[in-house]
């Protein structure tokens, strides 16, 4: 095995081969990639516990998450709980979170007095097991085990013998609103946790909105009480032991969005026997089963690390927020029957990480179309960053473009009918305050935004900087979701709608400023405004590539495909090229559409080799639901989602002699590259089920069908896939309508 980075000797844990190879794909995932900072980044990730798109995440918590900051980071040196969370990503905030924390000694409640150092050597961290040994003093250590289930976890806390062994539950934080009770007949702690983080984001008030959890103990208590009470609440509580020596504490949690009822009840099918092990196994084959859903060949062992560890990260959102055939909805503050999903970080995972779930888990990827349809029809609107309400975060509704893919790909499981009023709606009707607003980011207690300055649109063809935030980057976006509306208009067989939406999906040529080859906004006046005016967390640089549906019209804006390549050649060189943020994402892909497609193939190449890392920075930025991830997993198989919503990839240069995808449908997809290696890069020829490909373009209905991608590779660039011209957009669309004979499969 090659040498491993800090914080990656535990994995060594994991192997069940002699000769130190890890035997199952889940042993190649290292939870430390993107948890610290370093060269490349800080990518912010948790090392947790927790199933595919599970409820609760468990983490050890060595900081106070909150808004923008996560609950462990790599650096941190002592540990203050075991925590219950629901955070998706740095940008948001936790809610209805609960935290457990093993001490001994005088009662300790608050986070600064029970913090207790720990060291890296002393803890392994596995998808399916977290375990640590913190040093409580006087040479004296605490031993803490988790694992989980969807919504529910297991710990084991082993003291020191003949210590005053104690457990806290925090319900809520200080200063916050809670409750915690204690049951010693039933051995057990309950409660709940009201707080939600980002609730000054949202137009509403949740006043039914609880986290509930109920905790039970397999020993007795000899001692407990609770602290921090009043208003006949209590904040916390704790429990006492008298553990032989060696002897295991064992606490099984269940969580619950639903009731204290509920959350018994998630509980009790879930971890219904007092079996570590047997709750660990269970976990282990479930990652091992959804992470088998890809085989690769010819990958160094930190290409493996890389490759698996980002696989997972796309597994991990949206989060499943039903419990046994209910869900509470955070947007009409009700209980409902069905199946719902929250933690959707549309603005980034629109992008690949959709599409990467319309591939991996089909059955779940139309699931959560109607999870947001649900949200349409409690709320009024499918929300655009649900966490679990709404929150307005980012820009566009590019829910449009999940239910425009699902569509063209032919997934089940939601309304038609319903999908089109949802993004009718989003398309037409301005949010309330429209034109009173500036809809400016995370402006607290507003509306449901919406498509922010719609009104000024549909008179404009543009939405103007001094009216409204983030102008440009919102008529860039609301471009593309307008190609997503008439994408499921022409579907659903309505022509006029279609005709309609995609005319309008080209008022982004409305701000392309000829005089500097760039986008940038314009005033209410219809003159230029400052060109650093109107950009959602980027600029003009990065903006301008931002026409993914019509890139063809943005290569006649540029005037001609020679200067298009001059162009995006200005913008590799320059510091503008970002990877770390979502915009930039398919710039690297573009190449293909002018005529130098092996410009694309070296390009994703050193990105990929430039922005991940088996390293605790292996991810520059946040992962925001598995975007970042997903963009690696799509550029390893050798291509990209540029236009999500057209079901079309954009060929680049895979890394891998061979990958499989294995798909719900019974069928294996296959991709080979014949001569790969880090300076054999460039296509040299390829085939498609054994006929030549000359186009740099594969389809999802190739991929669906089960065929056979097969790549030759070579040190020096070719003219391979230079004479392939995309099609206008129109001639696109046209051919978008799904083949029934593609069915994607189950979960």
């Amino acid at each position: 095995m090659a040498a491993l980075p800090v914080g990656l000797g535990i994995l060594a844990l994991a192997v069940g081969a002699a000769s130190g190879a890890p035997a199952d794909p889940v042993d190649w995932v290292n939870l430390y990639i993107g948890s610290g900072s370093g060269p490349i980044g800080y990518g912010q990730m948790m090392t947790s516990v927790v199933t595919p798109f599970g409820m609760t995440s468990w983490t050890p918590q060595t900081r106070q998450n909150k808004i923008s900051r996560v609950s462990y980071k790599y650096e941190d040196t002592a540990i203050t709980g075991f925590m219950g969370t629901h955070q998706p990503a740095l940008w948001m905030g936790d809610y209805g979170y609960v935290t457990l924390m093993p001490e001994i000694g005088e009662l300790k409640t608050t986070p600064e007095a029970r913090r207790l150092p720990f060291t890296h050597s002393d803890e392994i961290a596995r998808p399916d097991y977290y375990s640590v040994s913190m040093d409580a003093g006087g040479g004296r250590r605490i031993r803490t085990e988790m694992t989980a289930t969807t919504r529910a976890a297991y710990l084991r806390f082993t003291f020191p013998a003949h210590a005053d062994a104690k457990v806290i539950v925090e319900a809520s934080r200080p200063g916050h609103a809670g409750f915690a009770q204690v049951d010693p007949a039933r051995h057990e702690i309950s409660g709940y946790n009201p707080d939600r983080m980002d609730a000054h984001l949202g137009p509403d008030a949740l006043p039914n909105f609880k986290g509930y959890f109920v905790i039970r103990y397999r020993q007795a208590f000899t001692g407990s009480g609770l602290y921090g009470q009043g208003l006949d609440q209590a904040h916390g509580a704790y429990v006492r032991f008298d553990p032989a020596p060696g002897e295991a504490i064992e606490a099984k949690v269940g969580t619950s969005f639903i009731s204290l009822d509920q959350a018994r009840r998630n509980l009790d099918a879930e971890i219904p026997d007092w079996s570590f092990d047997k709750v660990r196994r269970g976990l282990r084959a479930e990652w091992n089963a959804k992470l088998k859903v890809m085989d690769i060949g010819g990958a160094s062992d930190d290409q493996r690390h890389i490759f698996y560890t980002a696989l997972y990260h796309t597994l991990l959102y949206p989060r499943q927020f039903s419990e046994q055939g209910r869900y509470y909805s955070a947007f009409d503050d009700q209980v409902h029957t069905g199946v719902s999903y929250t933690a959707y970080s549309i603005w980034d995972i629109f992008r690949a990480e959709y599409s990467m779930l319309t591939l991996t888990s089909p059955g779940r990827a139309g699931e959560m179309i109607q999870a947001l349809l649900q949200d349409y029809k409690e709320g009024g609107w499918m929300p655009k960053w649900p966490n679990p309400s709404y929150t307005n975060i980012m820009i566009g509704t590019h829910a449009d473009s999940m239910v425009a893919e699902a569509l063209t790909k032919n997934l089940g499981g939601f309304d038609r009918k319903l999908a089109w009023d949802a993004v009718y709606k989003d398309a037409m009707t301005p949010p309330d305050g429209d034109t009173t607003r500036r809809w400016a980011d995370r402006e607290p207690h507003t509306p449901y935004e919406a498509r922010a300055g719609l009104t000024y649109l549909k008179q404009l063809g543009y939405i103007p900087a001094d009216r409204t935030a983030e102008s440009a980057s919102s008529t860039l976006e609301d471009s593309y979701d307008d190609f997503a509306v008439a994408t499921v208009a022409k579907t659903l067989g309505r022509e006029g709608d279609y005709r309609f939406f995609l005319k309008r999906s080209l008022n982004y040529k409305n701000i392309y400023n000829p005089a500097t080859g760039m986008m940038q906004a314009r005033n209410f006046d219809g003159g230029w405004a400052d060109p650093e005016a109107g950009w959602t967390e980027d600029w003009p640089q990065i903006y301008t590539w931002s026409v993914m549906h019509d890139i063809p019209g943005l290569t006649a804006l540029m005037g001609g495909r020679q200067a298009f390549d001059a162009r995006l050649d200005a913008y590799f060189a320059d510091d503008w090229n970002s990877h770390s943020n979502e915009p930039s994402h398919h710039v690297g892909y573009l190449y293909d559409y002018a005529g130098q497609p092996w410009k694309t193939q070296a390009k994703v190449r050193e990105i990929a080799a430039d922005e991940y890392a088996n390293k605790v920075s292996g991810l520059d930025g946040d992962d925001d639901c598995g975007q970042m991830s997903a963009w690696y997993v799509f550029t390893a198989l050798g291509f990209y989602p540029v236009n999500p919503a057209s079901g079309d990839y954009m060929i680049g240069s895979p890394l891998f002699s061979r990958a499989v995808i294995h798909l719900a449908n019974g069928k294996s997809f296959t991709v080979t590259a014949r001569n790969s290696s880090e300076q054999n890069m460039y296509i040299q020829s390829a085939t498609l089920n054994g006929r030549p490909l000359d186009a740099p373009v594969l389809h999802y209905a190739d991929i669906m069908s089960g065929a056979r991608l097969d790549f030759v590779m070579g040190p020096k660039p070719s003219d391979w896939g230079a004479g392939w011209k995309p099609e206008p957009l129109s001639a696109v669309i046209e051919r978008m309508a799904p083949d029934a004979s593609v069915r994607a499969g189950g979960l």
